[in-house]
């Protein structure tokens, strides 16, 4: 019995992204023709789709799917949200990892919600500084928290295969708002992102 793999992409999008990717492929001086590249141009359609899904989903909807009443008003952080995410500048690689926090104002979300959240922006073509900013303006908007607190720390393949080519260069970028522009609360958040727990 053959292997028949079922995946979901938007028809009309493979295609077109595939026939811009063989152009691509031969304009680079390879054969789009050859064996091992055959089915590359349609590989590379369906993982860019895949890519930047981002662009379909709503960080607020997310969000709102598991808005809870609670009368909690202690830091909540999710640590260690592991990215993936595209330069915009040249559509190669960023990843690393994402702290976020809130301090509720009688609404909390499901732990996993704010994971997504991450995914929604990142799965797009990105700058870090931009997608730092997103992420806290979705949990802001939606839930109305007394603060929120974002830092993320990414490698950039742009910089590190290309350019300067600094392979061990790690850029952190933060954004926060209401209570953690105290520097005591973002002091405490800062100290747990950086802690190991035992």
């Amino acid at each position: 019995m053959a292997y028949t793999r079922i995946e979901q992409y938007d028809t009309e999008a493979t295609q077109s992204l595939s026939e811009a990717y063989k152009q691509i492929i031969g304009q680079l001086g390879e054969d789009a023709n050859r064996e091992g590249l055959l089915k590359t141009p349609e590989r590379i359609a369906k993982a860019m789709q895949y890519l930047t899904q981002g662009y379909s989903l709503d960080a607020k909807s997310i969000l709102d799917s598991a808005r809870f009443h609670e009368d909690v008003s202690e830091m909540i952080i999710v640590k260690d949200i592991e990215l993936y995410s595209m330069c915009e500048h040249h559509m190669l690689p960023f990843y690393g990892k994402a702290h976020v926090a809130y301090i509720p104002n009688g609404y909390i979300t499901g732990l996993s919600k704010i994971a997504r959240v991450v995914d929604v922006y990142s799965r797009r073509l990105q700058v870090q500084e931009r997608l730092t900013e997103q992420i806290l303006h979705a949990i802001k908007d939606s839930l109305n928290p007394l603060g929120v607190a974002v830092v993320i720390e990414a490698s950039h393949l742009c910089m590190m295969m290309r350019g300067v080519s600094k392979q061990n260069s790690v850029t952190t970028t933060s954004a926060f708002s209401g209570e953690f522009e105290k520097n005591e609360t973002r002091g405490e958040f800062l100290k747990l992102i950086t802690k190991q727990l035992s």
